[in-house]
């Protein structure tokens, strides 16, 4: 998205002195951000990046990536272009150690419509820079083709095997990339005899120039949807599938992997946090009956008004094939009749199966392969709908992890679009600062270490764009051997800006427990610290939306 050209204070702290009047000289930064900017990958030519909160340039195993920028200069008044210079702001990872910056001739590309397939080609090399692998940010200096007003394209390389390039693009909260324009403009001064240094000052040149804004552009995300503001209309309302018509869910799973009873914990945690869940999510196998008694009592509190995601392994006790050919139709049938008679017409979330990758076993004929799941999935999707069951809104449910995501058989998973409602992901992030899966929020939807695999949110706004995402479960533990409050705030402190930066999460669910099957406390409350961080995020007014 466009940053507008910023005028900032003429001069670098020093005054030119002169005994006799005379012309000064003073230097005006003008600073332009990216028009459009994205990347383009070898190993994923047909995908598009535009609406990715990072850059990324260089070699990945078999993929290489090209990250483009593009600077719409405008007017920049009277004086001359002393010097120019692009800055990219790293994002995460190290750097490598050698990075080119050249022009591309082409300015017609969109952020949009750029893929690896028809990306321009590049130009001579402009600009090269060794930076240190932490360095926070690269500068390059494009004097010798910067010159005026105009539009200015660069492409970033990197040959170094590995080690790929991440920056923050215009789609990131802060660190856009920017092209500042230095401008040598003539101050008229009186007189002055002494010719002593003066202490470091800003001139004030004797006409203001106005710079004017980059040419306005509208970032098309991937998918056909608008960024949702901040503060969103108080009328945010949800459709027959759930979907709102502006901000997005706020839902929690509370009390995992404990004795107390769901939704007392889930009260306990929409106190601490200060917001009602308005999805309240729990868990069922086999031949449960459900929505339960005490499930629906908590959608009937008019103070403080919810809705289920129910979530249900269906196949419990036998395996995903056998369900997909009916063996369990008298199992689907049960349940279809129960929720009929006991939750009416009121719409919820249904999801089949969360996780599972976690139980795929890719041998033919175990009955548990990918193929098997979807198989699964359609049959009781379609067979609940046709048992007349119309107000259950089907998600599947991701696992997010790296080693599933890379697999040959990930990808089949997928039930079709016919079958589901909302794509959705559980995926977690450890706070501890440089640990195993330590990161933003944008790391939390969109990690990989395969450059086949693009992370979870570019896949799914690119294969399935027309299916809002449902962050089923989140949450953010600390590995550190001494917990340190400030780590799990520093990543809640990531949500809402980057949030706001992936339009296509209509969802977002939290999921509580002290002590997951790996030890990990994932509590929002378990420092004074991590509790004010994440009592900012439930505050935030996106959350408003009505059921």
């Amino acid at each position: 998205m466009p940053i507008a050209a910023l005028a900032l204070g003429a001069g670098f702290g020093t005054m030119i002195h002169s005994g006799a009047a005379a012309a000064a000289e003073t230097t005006d930064v003008v600073r332009s951000g990216a028009a459009e900017d994205t990347y383009s990958s070898s190993a994923r030519p047909t995908y598009t990046f535009g609406s990715a909160p990072t850059l990324v340039a260089g070699r990945q195993g078999g993929d290489t990536m090209v990250a483009f920028v593009k600077f719409k200069v405008g007017a920049l008044g009277a004086g001359t272009v002393k010097g120019a210079k692009v800055t990219l702001t790293r994002d995460s990872k190290n750097l490598p150690g050698s990075l080119s910056l050249s022009r591309v001739a082409d300015t017609a590309w969109t952020e949009k419509a750029l893929s690896g397939k028809n990306a321009p080609k590049l130009a001579g090399v402009v600009a090269a820079a060794k930076p240190a692998a932490t360095a926070g940010a690269v500068t390059f200096d494009v004097s010798s083709v910067v010159k005026g007003a105009g539009t200015y394209t660069f492409a970033v390389t990197s040959t170094v095997a590995n080690t790929p390039a991440r920056f923050r693009s215009a789609q990131a909260a802060a660190g856009k990339p920017t092209l500042d324009v230095s401008i040598v403009r003539p101050v008229a001064t009186k007189p002055v005899e002494d010719t002593k240094p003066t202490k470091p000052v800003t001139p004030t040149p004797t006409t203001p120039v106005t710079t004017q804004p980059t040419t306005p552009v509208t970032t098309q995300p991937t998918t056909p949807v608008t960024t949702q503001p901040a503060t969103p209309p108080a009328d945010c309302k949800v459709d027959a599938k759930l979907v709102p018509s502006c901000g997005v869910l706020w839902g929690a799973a509370a009390g995992g992997f404990s004795d107390v009873p769901r939704d007392e914990a889930l009260k306990t945690f929409e106190a601490k946090s200060g917001r009602t869940s308005t999805i309240y999510h729990t868990y069922h196998k086999g031949d449960e009956l459900f929505p339960t008694k005490d499930e629906i009592a908590m959608t009937n509190d008019p103070a403080h008004p919810r809705t289920l995601m129910l979530n249900w392994k269906v196949g419990y006790g036998t395996t995903w094939a056998k369900v997909a050919a009916g063996a369990q139709d008298a199992r689907i049938d049960r349940l279809a009749t129960y929720i009929k008679a006991n939750f009416g017409t009121k719409p919820f979330f249904m999801v089949l199966h969360h996780e599972p990758e976690n139980d795929v076993n890719p041998t033919a004929g175990s009955g548990q392969t990918a193929k098997d799941f979807a198989a699964m999935f359609r049959h009781t999707a379609l067979r609940l709908k046709a048992d007349g069951v119309t107000n259950a809104v089907f998600t599947v449910a991701y696992m997010n992890y790296e080693k599933w995501n890379n697999t040959s058989w990930w990808g089949e998973l997928y039930p079709g679009d016919d079958v589901v409602d909302w794509v959705g992901v559980d995926t977690y992030n450890n706070a501890e600062p440089g640990a195993f899966h330590y990161g933003d929020f944008n790391y939390l939807m969109n990690r990989t270490n395969d450059p086949k695999f693009p992370g979870f949110y570019t896949w799914a706004t690119t294969k399935h764009p027309s299916k809002p995402i449902m962050v089923a479960e989140w949450g953010v533990y600390d590995s550190s051997k001494t917990v340190q409050g400030k780590n799990k705030a520093a990543v809640y402190a990531t949500v809402l800006p980057q949030l706001a930066k992936m339009p296509q999460i209509k969802g977002l669910v939290y999921f509580e427990t002290a002590k997951d099957q790996s030890g990990h406390d994932i509590r929002m409350d378990d420092t004074p610290e991590a509790l004010a961080g994440f009592q900012k995020i439930a505050a935030d007014p996106r959350f408003n939306v009505k059921l």
